[in-house]
């Protein structure tokens, strides 16, 4: 069978099977309260991102949705890109809130705040940028945008594992900043998401949404308990935790990997338009723009190269069905090509991706 070269693929090693089977062998594999390998893993994240607090949870989902609930958005106008994932656009929507759908800047395809800027108003309220790719974004800028308007912040930095804004880690400067631990992530579990919290009541609210993160739970006392309000089944389980605190330490080095990677597509690749080279990235995935995207996917598939197309526009799925007059995201989500981006390629694997790309978007 012929090798094929993953868009995604985590980089484990024994570490990391040592210490699920540490956890498996425990018989200890999930406290809704978050003790144990989950706080552990809570602790270290919190410090490596620089955070004032930080909550684990099951998914970059939950994150969203929990951080959202927080914000008050019942009935309220919430600004985010259509070029995303669809789930932080649901995030939104299970709150109650009403997605208004920005722009994005053709040269980096992150939130175009000019736009943005224009879709403020009396229903606005909050505002939730994405890192796509991990690219950093304007958030200086962005900032001066919403303390302005009294407009909350509640980042997606679901491809933002190690992106520095700045100097500062992503996940350090706004009240709240959701991640994804998703398999593919750069920061890989089996399933798994964060929540960063940077508020001068931060305990309260780290308080706040451990209870949501836990049916609602609340006041334990030994056995006792009370339900104070709506929460969700959102816990992080321990074997993820577990294989999650093996993967920080490698963090860096995995993200100095994909920066040496897309240095090199960045230099290599013969294409006009191709994701910016930043120091300062996470590069959870890197995108070039080609025209007859089918065509080339084909190609490179039968070449034994996996390449995705990320993401649809969320505006122009049959549920949103928006009418939005959104240009630059209509053409990216026409032509975005995504290659493959982790640290497990080989030079080898780098070279055949870099050829067939050049020899078939000619």
């Amino acid at each position: 069978m012929k090798k094929i070269i993953k868009l995604f693929s985590p980089k484990i090693d024994k570490k990391e099977i040592t210490a699920a089977t540490n956890a498996l062998e425990s018989h200890n594999w999930a406290s809704g309260a978050g003790n144990n390998l989950v706080k552990k893993f809570e602790e270290r994240f919190c410090k490596y991102i620089g955070a004032k607090e930080c909550v684990a949870v099951d998914s970059g989902t939950a994150a969203l949705h929990l951080a959202l609930s927080l914000a008050d958005i019942q009935g309220k106008e919430v600004l985010v890109p259509s070029f995303t994932f669809v789930t932080t656009i649901h995030a939104i929507t299970y709150n109650g809130g009403i997605p208004i759908f920005v722009d994005i800047e053709p040269e980096t395809l992150s939130i175009d705040l000019n736009d943005l800027e224009k879709k403020i108003n009396k229903k606005t309220k909050a505002i939730v940028p994405v890192y796509f790719g991990g690219l950093p974004l304007k958030m200086e800028n962005l900032k001066k945008i919403a303390r302005k308007k009294s407009l909350s912040i509640i980042e997606d930095a679901a491809h933002a594992c190690g992106t520095k804004n700045k100097n500062k880690n992503v996940g350090s400067e706004n009240e709240l900043c959701c991640f994804s631990f998703h398999p593919i992530k750069n920061l890989s579990m089996p399933k798994g998401g964060a929540i960063t919290i940077n508020v001068n009541n931060s305990k309260n609210i780290k308080k706040k949404l451990n209870s949501l993160r836990w049916c609602g739970i609340d006041k334990r006392l030994g056995t006792s308990y009370d339900v104070t309000s709506l929460g969700y089944n959102y816990y992080m389980e321990e074997i993820s935790a577990s294989i999650g605190i093996e993967q920080l330490k490698k963090l860096q080095r995995s993200n100095k990997k994909r920066y040496s990677i897309a240095k090199r597509y960045s230099t290599e690749l013969n294409v006009n338009k191709k994701m910016p080279l930043d120091k300062n990235c996470s590069y959870h995935l890197f995108w070039i723009r080609v025209n007859n995207r089918e065509k080339f996917m084909d190609k490179m598939s039968k070449n034994g190269i996996e390449t995705g197309a990320h993401y649809p526009p969320v505006h122009l799925m049959s549920f949103y069905n928006k009418k939005n007059s959104l240009s630059v995201t209509e053409r990216a989500g026409r032509d975005v090509v995504t290659l493959p981006m982790h640290p497990n390629l080989t030079d080898r694997e780098i070279d055949l991706v870099i050829k067939k790309t050049n020899s078939f978007i000619k």
